[in-house]
């Protein structure tokens, strides 16, 4: 008697060569896709129309053309972090928080940033949020013609912001928003291991070289997850064949790379006062010698954070709200990391119609 044989454990042949068949034409696909790859320029991003009414040295002053019949009374200022280009905020059509806020029919400003140059290593915390920053707000106002402006700041931005808002608590910041911005450097963990004052020598890095140069900066970003990198480029060769998640991609990793470098001083300043002694959790930063203490911020204040924020974890943010004066204040947690919260397909669902019906109730 012959013993039984399993016939479904058998392979079936030609189920075998549709799988080698599908494996053959992607692997086609995959090669003609990186070819294009490669030949081709990603898709132009920061393409919503706008004019700069205002330049000055490492600062640029953006007014975006309203998209929308009726526009609300108070003007927004977004103020970009000092080491990223502002258009992650516009990317393409469809994907551009600036579209979606013209949309929606506010009056949108930015204050975005470009490389300092040699001769402006010198340039100072104060340069910053008692020069730049009520600049950019003068124009608005006299632009816009309303006394008025809404801030929004993101990341470091959101730093100066709130050191801008503090110092002139008495107007004319109308609502105060921060997207992932950090409070308590203290649990900025692996950056304080960076810049640990026992082994890092900040003088003698800026007297050195000057202003601090973009690639350390991005390589310092890049160490908080060090395969990052190397896993982005397996997982674009897994997807090359999708062309959407390609465009996705290149968007996201050009700006990731367009890192800018940092005004020395301003470097300085921010290694010594911030990571070193946490002043303004502590409530004893000074910008310029004028007190900068978040407590006396009365006006309204949204912050959203992200759960999985690498950059600026959550127990850095968190005591953002708390330490503000304002009794008009919310905080946020999302789903995302620290960019995808505030751009990309999480962003569009999650954070942007939470900040449209929080700011468009408080900016008429």
């Amino acid at each position: 008697m012959n013993a039984p044989t399993n016939v479904g454990a058998l392979p079936d042949v030609a189920q075998i060569g549709e799988r080698i068949q599908s494996e053959v034409q992607r692997a086609i696909q995959r090669s003609i896709k990186g070819v294009e790859y490669f030949a081709s320029s990603g898709p132009a991003l920061g393409s919503t129309p706008k004019d700069i009414i205002h330049s000055k040295g490492t600062m640029n002053l953006y007014h975006y053309r309203p998209l929308a019949d009726e526009i609300y009374r108070i003007p927004i200022l977004i103020v970009m972090a000092t080491t990223n280009r502002g258009y992650i905020l516009d990317m393409v059509p469809g994907q551009s928080f600036i579209e979606f806020l013209l949309r929606k029919g506010f009056d949108v400003y930015m204050l975005d940033w470009t490389a300092p140059r040699p001769e402006e290593k010198s340039l100072r915390m104060e340069d910053y949020v008692l020069g730049f920053i009520p600049d950019c707000i003068r124009r608005v106002q006299e632009d816009s013609g309303e006394t008025d402006v809404n801030v929004i700041g993101y990341c470091f931005g959101g730093v100066l912001s709130l050191l801008y808002a503090s110092i002139f608590h008495d107007g004319p910041v109308k609502n105060l928003v921060c997207f992932t911005t950090p409070i308590d450097f203290r649990e900025m963990k692996l950056f304080q291991n960076f810049s640990d004052r026992r082994y890092f020598d900040v003088d003698r890095l800026v007297d050195g070289v000057g202003n601090v140069p973009p690639e350390m900066i991005l390589s310092s970003f890049e160490m908080l997850r060090p395969a990052s990198r190397a896993v982005g480029q397996i997982q674009l060769w897994e997807n090359i064949w999708n062309d959407e998640y390609v465009k996705s991609f290149r968007m996201f990793d050009r700006w990731a790379q367009d890192t800018l470098p940092l005004a020395g001083e301003y470097f300085r300043q921010t290694t010594k006062d911030l990571m070193w002694d946490n002043k303004l959790y502590n409530g004893t930063m000074t910008v310029g010698g004028r007190a900068a203490d978040i407590s006396k911020i009365t006006v309204p204040v949204l912050h959203a954070v992200a759960e999985h924020d690498h950059i600026v974890p959550y127990e850095a943010a968190k005591h953002l709200i708390t330490k503000i004066g304002s009794t008009d204040k919310t905080e946020v947690i999302l789903k995302g990391g620290h960019v995808s919260l505030v751009a990309g397909a999480n962003a569009i669902k999650r954070l942007w119609p939470k900040l449209d019906s929080w700011l468009s109730e408080r900016s008429t």
